[in-house]
């Protein structure tokens, strides 16, 4: 017989759907203190209180029902324990090591998903905190798209921030688009379809194209999910086939002058003039090779976390990449007073932490998305989904300490954690039902 659950119990997934807002919220407008720390300090913000607060609480539902729903994904710990040590032991300054440790603390949102969601109720609560702040966020774009002048708006009729920023938007949107297809499609659920339109438009507005090749990765792999459940139909492809292409098309018009340029850069379209626009694609193609130089001459271990910012490590390569990119405006190379990073999860971390770190780095990916897949349970298709749809979104996005891209990843593998939980004979019994 299932043991009854207590007030307390039945309220644990509650800390996790409370700390959704401030997971996916810009540091800017959290509030914070900063505490002095030798030659650095440390900043403390709403969200690490909120990854903290919801550590806590899984571990004491961990001592109250057992750890029994972390086993089935035993490997996937193993690996993200070992790329939390390698980025530690890769960090060669006390400032560096602050933002290794800030960084390292989203995997316990990962850990924590398994312990804290153990009933279906518990996850489709934290479901639609998710889709809610979801909305919110995109409502917030559609006023800055409109000519709102808030929150770092872009210019009107632009892609926007948000109250994220730009590929933070998109992660937010992209989670929300997986709950929403897995609502609609698995569980015939209409409401799923409010998750679906804001988790779409969503991404049209923050113009992410990083963002649209994850979620059509992503796609592919939901497909797959609801494969391993029941046959697909046509109104599965139907369905996803259209809100990607819409997506798709959404992004390109937002777009449009960026990809011109780009294909300017590349000379398959004339010729780019010299400009100070920066973020653009060829700014990122400018950066990735200042990353994949650094990674030339550290090729195992790295530079060492966060080097790939350091101007001793930067500076050397800026005259083979002025070589390289000389049409591209001095604003921008990095400088001391721009250390615009790598801006490419993938090539920073082999710059930073080497084929070693790389591997680390990819490892829990793929075996998040092999327990996700092979789950065939709640809620694997949503983390499926969105594994893949963070790891398009980190191929524009730099490794940074604390950001919702961060904790968009974490959940994904917590996610899968859950699913393999729920289809593993040790888990607890009494889960998902009702």
């Amino acid at each position: 017989m299932p043991t009854p659950e207590t007030p307390a119990a039945r309220g644990r997934a509650l800390v996790l759907a409370l700390a959704v807002p401030f997971l996916f919220l810009h540091i800017k407008y959290q509030p914070g203190v900063r505490v002095p720390l030798g030659s650095t300090h440390l900043g403390i913000e709403a969200s690490d209180l909120a990854v903290v607060v919801v550590a806590l609480v899984a571990l004491r539902e961990g001592l109250r029902a057992g750890f029994a729903p972390l086993r089935p994904a035993l490997p996937l710990w193993i690996a993200s324990v070992a790329l939390v040590v390698w980025i530690l032991i890769r960090s060669d300054s006390l400032v560096h090591l602050v933002t290794a440790v800030k960084f390292s603390e989203y995997a316990l949102l990962a850990l924590s998903a398994p312990l804290l969601l153990r009933r279906r109720a518990d996850w489709e609560l934290v479901a639609a905190a998710i889709v809610a702040w979801s909305v919110a966020a995109t409502c917030f774009a559609l006023l800055q798209f409109f000519g709102a002048d808030i929150a770092d708006a872009w210019a009107a009729g632009r892609r926007q921030p948000s109250f994220l920023g730009h590929s933070d938007f998109a992660a937010l949107s992209a989670l929300a688009l997986g709950i929403g297809f897995a609502a609609v499609l698995l569980a015939n659920r209409r409401v799923g379809w409010l998750a679906v339109a804001g988790g779409g438009l969503g991404l049209i507005l923050s113009g992410a194209s990083a963002g649209l090749i994850g979620i059509a990765a992503g796609t592919i792999a939901l497909l797959f999910a609801i494969w391993r459940r029941r046959p697909l139909v046509l109104r599965d492809f139907a369905v996803s086939g259209l809100v990607v292409g819409v997506v798709a098309a959404g992004v390109l018009v937002l777009r449009a002058g960026d990809f011109e340029s780009f294909l300017r850069f590349l000379h398959v379209k004339g010729k780019e003039a010299q400009t100070s626009n920066i973020e653009t694609y060829s700014q990122h193609t400018l950066l990735a090779y200042v990353g994949y130089q650094i990674w030339r001459d550290h090729p195992v271990v790295g530079a060492g976390w966060q080097a790939s910012t350091n101007p001793s490590v930067v500076d050397p390569q800026l005259p083979a990449a002025r070589k390289k990119f000389p049409e591209l405006p001095a604003l921008a190379f990095p400088t001391r007073d721009h250390e615009w990073g790598v801006q490419n999860a993938y090539i920073q971390a082999a710059a930073d932490l080497g084929l070693i770190g790389l591997v680390l780095w990819l490892a829990p990916f793929a075996l998040a998305l092999v327990l996700a897949l092979r789950a065939n349970a709640p809620p694997g298709a949503v983390a499926a989904f969105t594994i893949l749809a963070a790891m398009g979104i980190w191929g524009a996005q730099g490794l940074v300490a604390g950001i919702p891209l961060d904790a968009m990843t974490w959940v994904a593998f917590g996610l899968a954690a859950t699913a393999a939980a729920e289809r593993s004979p040790v888990a607890a019994r009494g889960k998902w039902d009702g």
